[in-house]
């Protein structure tokens, strides 16, 4: 690799790893996963093989043109460094009680982790998932979309504020904001910024998150850090803050020795270290420490509502399978999980909140437009809407934002392809509307012959 920074090789050899090593393996190209989104029943294609730390997540032989798979735009698959994968272990580790918890995603976007805890953590489970800058936020808030589950709220704050959530959460994962070594090999701009004191502001910038947040945590709550950085400012001198500042205790999250993930370096706190030259994915840094104490996390009053709520719909009710509180804010009709409703809504009223739970419709004078999120939903009733299955040329079409004719009643039609659902359009009988959300559409005026065969069907 050109132009990496002598202080940067130095501090790598200064930490015993196989500096000539790793910088071959800067030179060569990244490896490509995706996990495949179970509950939509959706598993990788037989020709790809296994992330071993990621239940069913597989690396591809060769990238893709993801772009024109309908597929993956309705979220039957995310794809995501193999390495950041290991959350799904973590997670599933923390949580054998399958007991319900609250987890934060305290710096989200783009959403691959925050996925990959949605479908890693028990049945009943609350998921805050925060980005700071607003852009990515909004990026995060469609990639959750896509995903189609109901137990996420999506928030745009500081960590500062999030701290306010007093003994609220139960686990907080924090990828932190990073110089951002293990991700030389996919971003030059990552190379020609990284400076010794861009390493000291980004470990200073991880001390103050902490302390911002921490009072969120419950006692006994654990507290995910990972940055896709190398150094030990930002690593394990964080790690080594957390136990000697704060009282907590590392946890030991077991891995396979064949897997190739090294351990911490210079401490005897337990960690994982992906190092590109010792495993296949990008550089990327992992450890677990556990709040002191045992308490029980805080619980919203019940039966709290926002300001301004409005009379919902009869119709929506019906949009969607399972038991939901249904609110009306204006023109947004927003579904809750019952069991998650009171949680939800405190989440909402006390941060920045850009999304929650589901959002099926929106009101426009009479009319009640299915909404994006309803289309991509997990617990869509179709039985409620017309649907019309196209033929790939035809999804693309659909995916550009272009009318398309289809053999469907007058009104609100579910797009599909190959059965997943797309999105919706009006059919008015001698034309359609096509109401795929404009900032979501292809650009690209190619058509491939056939779409890539990433997913299929379990």
């Amino acid at each position: 690799m050109q132009n990496l920074h002598d202080d940067f090789i130095a501090q790598i050899r200064d930490m015993g790893i196989d500096a000539d090593a790793l910088i071959r393996a800067l030179d060569t190209d990244p490896s490509i996963a995706i996990r495949p989104n179970l509950p939509k029943g959706f598993c990788p294609t037989t020709d790809a093989y296994p992330v071993p730390w990621c239940r069913h997540a597989a690396y591809l032989a060769t990238r893709p043109a993801f772009t024109f798979d309908p597929l993956f735009h309705s979220g039957a698959y995310y794809v995501q460094d193999p390495s950041s994968m290991i959350i799904d272990r973590v997670v599933r580790h923390l949580t054998t009680d399958s007991q319900p918890v609250n987890y934060l995603d305290l710096c989200a976007a783009p959403g691959g982790k925050t996925t990959a805890a949605i479908d890693a953590l028990p049945e009943g489970s609350l998921v805050v998932a925060n980005e700071i800058d607003r852009s990515r936020a909004f990026i995060l808030r469609q990639n959750v979309i896509k995903w189609g589950a109901d137990c996420c709220v999506v928030t745009n704050d500081t960590p500062k504020h999030i701290g306010s959530l007093r003994n609220f959460i139960d686990i907080i994962a924090a990828d932190m904001p990073c110089s951002g070594e293990g991700m030389f090999r996919k971003d030059s701009q990552a190379v020609a910024q990284w400076s010794k004191s861009l390493v000291r502001q980004c470990s200073q910038l991880s001390r103050q998150i902490i302390a911002d947040v921490w009072d969120a945590l419950r006692p006994g709550g654990y507290f995910i850090l990972s940055t896709c950085t190398f150094n030990r400012d930002e690593n394990e001198e964080i790690i080594r803050l957390l136990v000697d500042d704060y009282d907590a205790e590392p946890v030991l999250i077991p891995n396979e020795p064949a897997w190739g993930i090294a351990p911490a370096i210079d401490s005897s706190a337990p960690a994982m270290r992906f190092l590109p030259h010792l495993v296949r994915g990008e550089g990327l840094f992992m450890a677990v420490v556990r709040k002191p104490g045992n308490g029980s996390r805080y619980t919203p009053k019940p039966g709290r509502s926002r300001k301004g709520a409005q009379k919902v719909p009869p119709q929506c009710a019906n949009m969607l399978s399972g038991s939901y509180k249904f609110i009306s804010d204006g023109n947004i009709v927003t579904a809750l999980p019952d069991d998650r409703a009171d949680a939800m809504r405190y989440v909402a009223d006390s941060l920045n909140t850009i999304y929650c739970g589901i959002e099926p419709a929106s009101v426009k004078g009479k009319d009640v437009i299915p909404s994006q999120a309803l289309a991509l939903s997990r617990n869509l009733n179709r039985s409620e809407f017309a649907t019309a299955d196209v033929d790939y040329a035809a999804a693309i079409a659909y995916l550009r934002g272009e009318p398309i004719a289809v053999d469907a009643p007058k009104g609100y039609v579910l797009v599909t392809f190959e059965g997943a659902p797309l999105g919706w359009l009006k059919n008015l009988g001698n034309r359609t509307n096509n109401l795929y959300p404009k900032e979501w559409r292809i650009r690209s005026t190619h058509t491939p012959e056939q779409p890539p065969m990433v997913v299929k069907k379990r």
